[in-house]
């Protein structure tokens, strides 16, 4: 029974971080309106749900990936393609970042939530801790 409860509430506390983490992301995206303004920097408006499929395939892809711990023998030269487009990728999302890096300000601002921003950020960071301290001193072997 006490297996069971332990095993139901990692389960529980597994969904709701995954839920946190993918409307995070999610949320950054629409914010930062990383893929029109990637379409309108290649200029292929047509092409626009390649790009969105293509970002939501690789998040499937790569939890995955981590989630199964798949492993390829793939050689040096083969991993340049796939990091080459990785680091587009993160290169782009972190220069849109610095474009809206005052959204917190904004957003609790229009929520009225300006009295508690500190205590808003204060609870971001301590879950933050909080959450990778359980993952590096109880999750992992």
């Amino acid at each position: 029974m006490v297996e069971f409860a332990r095993n139901a509430l990692l389960a529980v506390v597994g969904l709701a971080g995954g839920f946190t983490v993918g409307s995070a992301f999610v949320a950054l995206l629409i914010v930062l309106d990383l893929i029109p303004r990637l379409v309108q920097f290649t200029r292929a408006h047509r092409r626009s749900a390649v790009f969105e499929s293509g970002v939501l395939l690789g998040a499937v892809y790569w939890s995955s990936a981590d989630l199964f711990h798949w492993a390829y023998r793939i050689s040096s030269v083969v991993l340049l393609i796939p990091a080459l487009f990785q680091g587009l990728f993160v290169g782009m999302f972190a220069a849109a970042l610095t474009e809206v890096l005052n959204v917190l300000p904004i957003l609790a601002k229009r929520l009225k939530l300006k009295p508690y921003l500190l205590s808003l950020l204060t609870a971001m960071v301590l879950g933050k801790v909080t959450g990778s301290l359980v993952d590096w001193l109880w999750l992992q072997p």
